[in-house]
């Protein structure tokens, strides 16, 4: 598996809302320890250093579930935009922060109720740094 890889915008941004987030009562604790121990082994690069394939924020990604074979497409977004019936996900999501800096290829293991399962990254349909889209 390769190594989570992060825009320096990303990584402030995630940052800035998870201090937000804890201030408020609005991210367990343990969620918010999870995403920021991600944040800080990753590679932080610039925007216009990130290969197209790398989940970063506001990307819209398609995934298998290699146990079941279920696929599902949505879009990685910071909590304020999150919207379920969009399929934009929050970066607070256990699924999002799993995904963020890793690659298409990359399977992750995944902790769901029922046990341990493995998240593979098939497409990354829509990624705004190689789009060019920088201020999102």
């Amino acid at each position: 598996m390769s190594q989570v890889i992060i825009t320096k915008q990303d990584f402030n941004k995630i940052h800035r809302s998870i201090t937000d987030a804890k201030a408020k009562n609005s991210i367990k604790p343990e969620e918010a320890e999870k995403l920021l121990a991600e944040l800080k082994s990753a590679k932080i690069v610039e925007q216009d250093q990130v290969d197209g394939d790398v989940v970063t924020m506001n990307s819209i990604v398609k995934i298998h579930f290699q146990n079941n074979k279920t696929t599902m497409e949505f879009q990685l977004v910071y909590p304020a935009d999150a919207n379920i019936k969009e399929r934009k996900i929050s970066i607070f999501s256990s699924v999002a922060s799993a995904l963020i800096g890793y690659s298409v290829g990359d399977e992750i293991d995944w902790l769901i109720p029922s046990g341990m399962t493995k998240i593979v990254i098939d497409e990354v349909i829509y990624q705004p740094e190689s789009a060019g889209d920088f201020d999102l």
